[in-house]
């Protein structure tokens, strides 16, 4: 005999069956995904194709990801920290070498004073737990700030600060945070820190333009002494740069990738990297 609903109860049993469908599909699709993940690993690290030797990545959809869970900014922040230092990890084990990652732009800055309040107080505890990390120092990761922090909280400074002095002379792995970082902004404080150099030695300005190259402006750099990214992915669906390492990125190959970053699975790492080995580069020529 078939049992009859009132539209409420109908609805509210609707609800639960999506529920166990749901949950039905999870629990089949993990193993799936677990599979094919070890597929891609195979793929990337066995197919004799070059791995990048610098990744750029444009940590984006932080704000989305909160929203779209229903709950608030610190949230996204939290879970977009946490699935850096993951990804942190997954390029470790694949022995890339250098990784520059964009957390705070110069533009964030026009963002109201409680998310950036949220924000500081962030790169504060991520220092400090980065520091505090032993996988930090037992892999020897190189910690460089590249931006204008002068505008951030004094206790802010000083804890990125304190993480920067502290691996300095680690060699094994360079991780550039971009923070308070714009592109243009990095390319006049190259061209500003050069002249000052050149006015200092008592140079006239014919002898500072006869000087003036591409090679020489690379010197002036915030990244200086790291080589250009290979590959730049940006997370969230957004298809632009930025601002983003405008200079450095020129021959770069870029990587858009639809999920909001604290979504970002080691399946879509390894699946951007298949992408980056499929391809043919030719820087111009």
């Amino acid at each position: 005999m078939l049992k009859s609903y009132t539209p409420l109860a109908l609805k509210k049993r609707m609800v639960k069956t999506g529920k166990a469908i749901l949950d039905g599909w999870h629990m089949l699709s993990e193993p799936l995904y677990w599979l094919y993940e070890k597929r891609l690993h195979r793929e990337v690290t066995q197919s004799g194709l070059a791995l990048p030797k610098h990744i750029g990545m444009i940590l984006d959809g932080n704000r989305r990801f909160a929203k779209q869970a229903g709950l608030g900014l610190d949230y996204g922040y939290d879970m977009g920290a946490s699935k850096a230092e993951e990804v942190l990890e997954w390029c470790l084990e694949l022995g890339i070498h250098h990784v520059t990652m964009w957390i705070f732009s110069t533009e964030n800055h026009k963002r109201s004073l409680e998310e950036k309040d949220t924000l500081f107080k962030l790169f504060k505890r991520e220092a400090e737990k980065m520091l505090a990390n032993p996988r930090l120092h037992e892999n020897r990761v190189k910690v460089k700030l590249i931006g204008d922090i002068k505008d951030f909280p004094q206790d802010v400074q000083e804890a990125l600060m304190r993480l920067e002095e502290k691996t300095k002379d680690y060699d094994a792995m360079l991780l550039n945070i971009a923070v308070g970082y714009g592109g243009r902004e990095e390319i006049t404080y190259a061209v500003r820190h050069w002249l000052e150099h050149n006015l200092q030695a008592g140079k006239s300005l014919e002898e500072v333009k006869n000087t003036l190259s591409p090679e020489v402006i690379e010197r002036y750099l915030y990244t200086a002494g790291s080589p250009d990214p290979d590959f730049v992915i940006r997370t969230s669906g957004e298809i632009r740069l930025s601002g983003f390492l405008l200079w450095q990125s020129a021959y770069s190959e870029y990587y858009f990738c639809d999920v909001f970053w604290p979504s970002f699975r080691r399946l879509d790492f390894l699946r951007a990297l298949r992408n980056f080995q499929a391809r043919q580069r030719r820087f111009g020529q």
